[in-house]
């Protein structure tokens, strides 16, 4: 059963002339029902899906991953006051999932390279220092302690090569040590860093997780996400927000045309592609 039931604007909570309410799917929005363990908000950008995927964290307090907290982040004004109007009701809290933005995910790959870099940098100086002093091992491994034992727990929890070119590894197991049974988990386009056979790969992590009593509303663009069985999606294209099926998205509907017939869309788009 999934944690949290569903989203409404708390009575009296009049919908005010500056963003987020110019977007229509945010101005217009009535009660979105997430019955489903894993529920998908799809849409063009600028839509409002990750508009309300913001608030949707503000209001619950998960922690963001790979940004600061989200309650002094300095962009999220208007989602926060935006949040102060939401209605969750809930079948039971959890205190355990995270908020993830994609582009925030990009920044926590470099920190944790860096932290990596300055952790080794200091076990190497702390020998340096020790064995100019002529200090016993024993001394030197007990001053090393605190470096190499944040840097094991680094490695345990995300491997070694989180670096700007193995984004979409770091991307799955960053869920994979992350995720835990019994979390809520807000995500605002996973795809961006992943391939789609690592997009498969999140799927079938999605799918042991929702096994594992987890509920998932994700903001996304992918037709392999979108595809979860079960999924309920909802269409910030639609004004009000209404729930759509699979095979009636235009992200579907597009993509199976294009892979059946490519060459009919490359000739549309000018002589260069001929």
């Amino acid at each position: 059963m999934p944690f949290l039931e569903s989203i409404a604007r708390k009575p009296g909570s009049d919908a005010a002339s500056a963003f987020p309410y110019t977007v229509p799917a945010i101005r217009t929005l009535e009660a979105l029902e997430l019955g489903a363990a894993v529920t998908c908000f799809v849409g063009e950008n600028g839509s409002g899906k990750s508009t309300l995927i913001e608030a949707l964290a503000l209001a619950v307090g998960l922690p963001a991953v790979g940004a600061d907290d989200l309650a002094r982040d300095g962009t999220l004004g208007a989602q926060r006051a935006f949040a102060r109007t939401l209605r969750l009701s809930w079948s039971r809290r959890t205190s355990r999932g995270f908020f993830l933005r994609a582009e925030d995910f990009f920044g926590f790959v470099k920190r944790l390279s860096r932290e990596r870099a300055e952790l080794e940098a200091r076990i190497v100086e702390i020998e340096a220092e020790y064995r100019a002093r002529a200090r016993s091992s024993m001394a030197l491994g007990l001053a090393q302690m605190p470096a190499r034992t944040s840097l094991a727990e680094m490695t345990r929890r995300y491997g070694v090569d989180l670096d700007a070119n193995s984004h979409g590894e770091s991307f799955l197991r960053l869920f994979q040590s992350r995720f835990v049974p019994g979390g809520l988990y807000l995500m605002d386009e996973p795809e961006a860093a992943l391939s789609p056979q690592s997009q498969l790969g999140l799927l079938a992590m999605l799918m042991d997780m929702v096994e594992r009593d987890a509920q998932f509303v994700i903001a996304t663009h992918s037709p392999i996400l979108l595809a979860f069985p079960g999924a309920k999606i909802y269409s910030f294209d639609a004004t009000p927000v209404a729930p759509v099926a699979y095979d009636d998205l235009p992200h579907v509907a597009l993509t199976r045309s294009f892979l059946n017939t490519p060459e009919r869309y490359l000739r549309k788009l000018g002589p260069a592609a001929e």
